[in-house]
């Protein structure tokens, strides 16, 4: 007999993601010792990567981009971590490294986790710092202040940080993380609760969605920039390669037209490559996709149409104003752009 038909569900393994192993932060006083500074940290991101998305798009929103300098890493990961081919010379310019592991074993050597984005490094010692996601963008939001652009938008405003958490807890367990454990399951129960809290989470958003602009209050948030990062890969990966096929987020006029705002917005789909999140997700998950075959679709011509969301009102960036220009250089080459 199989030893797989002998397991209890309890005894199943399914996927985890696994806590950031270095969770210093940089802060204004600097208390775990690495203080918010101009010019000397380096944000290390993957396009293709939703966690790493966040760091991206609040990065922008803010307005940080001359205080905190942005390395992009190829889509396409090997045994030796996320590479920084894309560069000339196949290192990255600032840090000098051929693979985001370097930086990690500048500060530990010999760690045996993996090399996770986002990641940020201090440049003069080339040592990562932190691979918090779940801190970094609200760091960005509260340490950074001081940097931030004129005319920045509070992304975690204090009166509706409670609220903004429990949503975005429920995102995070059921949307954010649920698509990859319906991706990654082993057995038939573990995927079937999957897909349902996803789509039950989903069904629920789209309903609270229908009679408000944004999920927490009358601007955007840290908790939309959570829940956009895997709407905008949804009918692109989730749909199909991860098995989550209830229906395509094309097909929910709420969701559909929330995230189609978003992504007209500023700092949104200015961020977006989905020519990166395709290959990633289709060559790098063999397991899943051994012939390493990257679909064609879907049609992204439907991103730009109109969504009619400013009929429910809100103010996207409160009594801020919208980031300007995506800097020289950051620009999401056109095979990866909606157009």
């Amino acid at each position: 007999m199989n030893t797989a038909d002998q397991e209890t569900p309890s005894e199943r393994k399914e996927f985890r993601r696994s806590g950031p192993h270095f969770a210093d932060r940089i802060t204004a006083d600097g208390r775990d010792g690495w203080p918010v500074e101009a010019g000397r940290y380096r944000l290390v991101a993957s396009r293709a990567c939703p966690w790493a998305s966040r760091a991206l798009i609040s990065r922008r929103l803010l307005g940080l981009e001359p205080a905190l300098s942005l390395a992009i890493t190829d889509p396409i990961q090997d045994e030796r971590s996320w590479r920084f081919t894309l560069d000339p010379g196949d290192r990255d310019p600032v840090l000098g490294i051929a693979f985001l592991s370097e930086a990690y074993d500048a500060r530990e050597t010999g760690y045996p986790g993996g090399v996770s984005v986002p990641a940020v490094v201090d440049v003069p010692s080339g040592a990562l710092v932190t691979n918090d996601f779940h801190r970094i963008t609200l760091d960005l939001a509260t340490e950074w202040t001081a940097l931030q652009r004129e005319g920045a938008p509070d992304l975690y405003p204090e009166e509706h940080r409670d609220e903004i958490d429990d949503v975005a807890e429920g995102v995070y367990r059921d949307v954010n993380n649920g698509v990859y454990r319906a991706g990654f399951a082993e057995h038939q129960d573990t995927y079937d609760d999957a897909y349902r809290r996803l789509f039950a989470r989903l069904d629920e958003l789209s309903e609270r969605l229908s009679t408000r602009r944004y999920l927490v209050g009358d601007t955007i948030t840290e908790a939309d920039i959570r829940l956009f990062t895997t709407l905008v890969r949804f009918d692109a990966v989730y749909h199909g390669h991860f098995k989550c096929n209830r229906n395509k987020l094309s097909e929910d006029p709420v969701l559909w037209a929330y995230v189609r705002d978003l992504f007209q917005t500023p700092g949104f789909g200015d961020t977006v490559d989905f020519d990166h999140i395709k290959r990633h997700y289709y060559r790098v998950h063999t397991n899943i996709n051994p012939t390493g075959i990257v679909p064609l679709g879907p049609d992204l011509s439907g991103w730009l149409t109109p969504h009619h969301r400013e009929e429910l009102g809100g103010r996207p960036f409160g009594d801020g104003t919208a980031p300007g220009p995506v800097p020289d250089g950051e620009v999401v080459p056109e095979a990866g752009r909606a157009v």
